[in-house]
């Protein structure tokens, strides 16, 4: 079934990125509105994240410097800073993406931007992530 082909190839990509965090997010979704996962999984990741022309620490890039420049949806900048350190992304990298945005989205964006960036980075110095 193609359906569910989609489905597994967008929950095999979403998984590569955000590891078990990321799947307790998606049940948590999924018990309010199993729909919405579906979209999120099939479309988000099983089409888009997985289509061939940038490679998916791009893609994380792409993302980030999106949620920045929005400045309204910091959880979603949280797990894509988090996927972005998993798949390979170093710290710094992280940091210049908000330098790089503060041109297009402002000292504002930028500036609430580095503040989630440094949660983040507590967060998985507390739990002794190196990365």
């Amino acid at each position: 079934n193609m359906a569910e082909n989609k489905y597994d190839v967008g929950f095999n990509k979403f998984k590569n990125i955000y590891g078990e965090l990321g799947i307790r997010v998606l049940q948590n979704v999924k018990q309010t509105s199993p729909d919405l996962v579906k979209y999120i999984v099939e479309f988000a990741f099983g089409e888009i994240y997985s289509r061939k022309g940038l490679d998916i620490k791009s893609r994380e890039i792409v993302s980030i410097s999106s949620l920045l420049t929005l400045g309204n949806a910091v959880p979603q900048l949280k797990s894509h800073i988090h996927g972005a350190l998993n798949i390979g992304c170093s710290r710094g990298e992280i940091l210049e993406i908000v330098i790089q945005i503060l041109l297009y989205s402002g000292f504002p964006n930028a500036l609430n931007g580095l503040q989630t960036v440094k949660e983040v980075f507590e967060e998985r110095d507390k739990n002794g992530i190196n990365n």
